[in-house]
């Protein structure tokens, strides 16, 4: 029996949140067992009251739901270890798919170049630390975002950098990420060299090193690219994780990845993200059984 703990809509704790609405129902309609989480509780520190209405004893499940840091997704799984449910994600897995300093080093040479410093909310390193922490990065423009996210639709002021040797855009840059992310801010700044990608993103959804759906990105959900996974599938075993996305493009200027990366030339199809199957946004174009079907757990009817 496949269960699936949701997040609750936060007017009514008793039904799904409208953004997961249409998942929940397929699991149900499926004959699978819907839980649900008070996301609120677990983000101000109170796991206890955040698996309140989790019934008791129904074994591993799987989260769907808003992201949540690694650390409350520890502290979720503490509280329902305690009413008898597991995650089938352990927390670990979770950290290492989710937050790009866990993932990178494995998909090196597959995904833009990225360097990385631990910041805490509204601390904004100097001009000289960041100057010095993308000196092995090739000279050009990069982008600039947390450990999860980025902030895209504010890409001007709040990611892109056209020269990342001008210390003074880059620092000005950085600062208007955390200033934005204010509390939200996940982990620590990230600086990745800058890739101009063509022809959409593919998120491809991989269960236990299978690519089980592959789909339109969210942000642009009637685009659905082909794209090549030879490289990507050995990549995604060695990482190692049950459930997880990679997001995929090619890169506009034709360049490919190096010859015989890891035994398989990979062409010019780079993994811009990989996050956690969990907190992964489901286009709307896509019908949640196609994903759910594939979730270990025998729950159809």
């Amino acid at each position: 029996m496949l269960t699936v703990l949701f997040c609750a809509d936060p007017v009514n704790p008793r039904r799904t949140d409208e953004h997961f609405a249409r998942e929940s129902m397929a699991v149900r309609d499926a004959g699978g067992t819907v839980a649900l989480i008070d996301h609120d509780a677990l983000v101000r520190g109170d796991a206890a009251e955040a698996v309140r209405r989790v019934q008791r004893d129904l074994g591993p499940a799987w989260y769907r739901g808003w992201m949540v840091t690694s650390g409350q997704y520890a502290e979720l799984a503490k509280g329902l270890k305690e009413r008898g449910v597991s995650l089938v994600t352990r927390p670990g897995d979770y950290a290492r798919a989710h937050e790009l300093p866990g993932w990178h080093e494995t998909f090196e040479g597959l995904t833009p170049s990225s360097v990385w410093l631990p910041v805490t909310p509204g601390r904004v390193p100097s001009a000289e630390t960041l100057a010095r922490l993308v000196q092995d990065l090739p000279d050009g423009p990069g982008m600039v975002k947390d450990y999860v996210k980025s902030r895209k639709h504010e890409w001007e002021e709040a990611c892109f950098v056209p020269d990342l040797r001008d210390a003074k855009a880059l620092h000005r840059t950085v600062a208007r990420m955390i200033e934005l992310q204010g509390q939200d801010l996940a982990g620590g700044v990230v600086i990745r060299a800058y890739e101009q990608y063509d022809g959409g993103e593919a998120r491809v959804w991989w269960v236990d090193g299978e690519p089980v759906l592959i789909g339109p990105h969210p942000d642009s959900p009637d685009v659905l690219p082909d794209p090549r996974l030879d490289a990507v599938r050995p990549v995604v075993r060695t990482l190692g994780c049950r459930f997880i996305t990679t997001d995929l493009a090619r890169r506009a200027d034709g360049v490919r990845g190096p010859s015989g990366w890891r035994g398989v030339d990979a062409g010019e199809w780079r993994v811009v993200e990989v996050g956690d199957g969990q907190v992964s946004d489901l286009p709307v174009t896509v019908d949640p059984m196609e994903l759910y079907e594939q979730l270990p757990g025998g729950f159809l009817v």
